[in-house]
């Protein structure tokens, strides 16, 4: 039994200029310096999402990881409850016909959780299951993508995976840091949700998902929890190391369904800041109109990490997307690369299916 994506919904918290944040806030946080000030200007982004209000981060900033817990156990569940609800929505199905929810985020935990919120809020049938992903960072909706469709083929059930994350919690103590200026220069707050059904329709049939991870380069990127929150580490090499391994990823998955690189008619490419984008375009040999969905993405919204690429894939579909092959591409640690194939099936095709 196939399992395809019916219904994405998502759920965004107050958005902010990229300028305000800079003028109100980070420029006394990173001491008013031209490179920050660069930097921000040059991340391609020029809105961005936060349940934290900007006259908060300065105290967010030396917060205890227990306090940025809490906040989050206090503002994800809604976002995610909303998610939820427009992504059952959009399929037409009820939560009490879900067998699974999936949650995946890296930038807020407690036990019982997001996912235990959401069962009740619903509410989910008591024999319901559920899986947290934890801490794998922006690239956990793919691999969380894979888990669920294998769960609806396997037991034709529905499954519903949000990604829920809420960077701004993790804004670290004034720095000079440059790696630093360029991670608060990204990241935003978002919740997206996809219900995935059993059987043939309309939608996104998911096809296949593969993995690519590179340890010798594991320090390029990391999220490491501290006394004040969760830290990012970016290197600047990182793009170059994504231009390495993103072609072989991709073509080496479409080969197994007899596809090629000039076959796939959309891509879902996780926006992690402009530098990625581009390494991402130079490594398929794709033209870069093939990338405005994800470009426009993080010029309205920023990284909003695991959520981001599910932003992506909404964006498509709204745009009429053609019928055929789509591949969605998100990063994380590791260094780890993932890659999703998707079949696009639309309930009223207005493109002819790709032939030859």
């Amino acid at each position: 039994m196939s399992a395809r994506i019916a219904g994405l919904g998502t759920a965004l918290p107050p958005l902010y200029t990229q300028e305000r944040l800079w003028d109100e806030t980070f420029r006394r946080h990173f001491g008013g310096g031209k490179v920050a000030q660069r930097l921000f200007a040059n991340a391609g982004v020029t809105c961005r999402h936060s349940v934290t209000e900007p006259r908060e981060f300065p105290d967010v900033a030396d917060w205890s990881t227990e306090q940025r817990m809490r906040r989050y156990a206090e503002r994800a569940p809604e976002l995610g409850l909303r998610a939820v609800r427009d992504a059952l929505a959009a399929a037409g199905t009820g939560p009490e016909e879900i067998g699974l929810l999936a949650v995946a985020t890296c930038t807020g935990y407690g036990t019982p959780g997001t996912d235990i919120d959401l069962a009740g809020a619903l509410p989910l049938r008591p024999d319901a299951r559920r899986l947290l992903i934890g801490h794998m960072g922006c690239h956990a909706a793919l691999p969380a993508l894979g888990a669920v469709s294998d769960y609806v083929a396997a037991n034709g059930r529905p499954a519903v995976l949000l990604c829920v994350e809420l960077p701004s919690l993790h804004i670290q103590p004034s720095t000079s840091d440059i790696d630093q200026a360029v991670v608060h220069a990204l990241f935003s707050d978002a919740a997206a949700a996809l219900t995935v059904l059993p059987g043939e329709g309309p939608g996104l049939r998911v096809v296949d998902v593969a993995a690519r991870t590179d340890t010798v380069r594991r320090e390029h990127m990391t999220w490491r929890m501290t006394d004040l929150g969760f830290r990012m580490g970016l290197s600047p090499e990182v793009p170059d190391a994504l231009h390495e391994h993103v072609g072989p990823l991709v073509k080496d998955l479409l080969a197994r369904h007899g596809l090629d690189v000039p076959d796939v008619r959309s891509w879902a490419v996780h926006p992690g800041g402009p530098r990625v984008l581009d390494a991402v375009q130079d490594g398929l040999g794709i033209t870069a109109s093939a990338l405005d969905a994800s470009r426009a993405v993080l010029d309205e919204h920023g990284n909003c990490s695991s959520a981001t690429v599910l932003l992506v894939l909404r964006d498509l579909l709204q745009q009429d997307l053609p019928p055929g092959p789509v591949v969605a591409i998100a990063f994380g640690p590791g260094l780890t690369l993932y890659a999703a194939l998707l079949d696009h099936r639309p309930e009223n095709p207005s493109h002819p299916p790709r032939t030859g």
